[in-house]
């Protein structure tokens, strides 16, 4: 089994958003399950620049690290993200990164794969992050073990620290046990069934310049 990190923030593992994540990869961790962490600081992603080659092609046309990190998501069990709120939501360096898989969630090419999210913030207002995540999560076709985020109360330091780091040690150790016990979230379902729907239909009219995607859904 292997656990793929994804850390948004521009301070990388130094940050809060670091150090709230540590302590979810612990859990992960005690599980004896392999961990492999991307820092998008490290890493080039640009913003989607719309040329539809991944439509045609199934691989994007512009030349930086997308692709390492898409074949990664696909070759992993499940998957955390994490992200500091930058006014109500996720870091550009996130945002660009969903952009780019607009086709992993046009196929819901992650069905299979559970993921989590890490959230911490200035100020509060954690949970409209984490949800958004989330979201992301399940139109990738993933299901969503869960999320844990948390204001700062200082450098790398939050109110509470004991009762969130135990939290979110839980939280590595469960993303865990939902990967071997295959766990069901039927409260998911709704959102995730309909959304496939929706994007078989919207390839479907797209076929004559979505080729890969209409191919996928067409093998399916």
């Amino acid at each position: 089994m292997k656990i793929l990190a994804i850390n948004a923030s521009p301070r990388g593992m130094q940050g809060n958003t670091g150090r709230l994540l540590e302590e979810v990869l612990n859990g992960v961790k005690q599980t004896g399950v392999e961990v492999e962490i991307i820092n998008l600081k490290t890493v080039t992603v640009q913003p989607c620049v719309a040329c539809d080659i991944c439509h045609k092609t199934g691989v994007c046309g512009i030349k930086d690290d997308y692709e390492m990190i898409k074949e990664k998501l696909l070759a992993c069990d499940g998957f955390i993200i994490a992200s500091p709120n930058y006014i109500y939501s996720v870091t550009a360096q996130l945002k660009a990164l969903f952009d780019r898989c607009n086709g992993l969630m046009h196929c819901m090419a992650l069905e299979g794969k559970y993921a989590a999210a890490v959230e911490t913030s200035g100020g509060g207002e954690d949970q409209m992050v984490l949800d958004y995540m989330g979201r992301f999560i399940n139109m990738t076709g993933a299901l969503n073990v869960g999320g844990i985020g948390s204001a700062m109360a200082g450098v790398r330091s939050f109110p509470d620290e004991e009762n969130l780091y135990a939290r979110a040690g839980e939280l590595g150790q469960e993303l865990c046990k939902c990967i071997r016990d295959r766990k069901n979230f039927p409260e998911q379902e709704p959102f995730r069934q309909g959304f496939k729907s929706h994007m078989a239909g919207l390839v479907d009219a797209m076929k004559k310049d979505w080729i890969f995607e209409h191919e996928f859904w067409a093998s399916k």
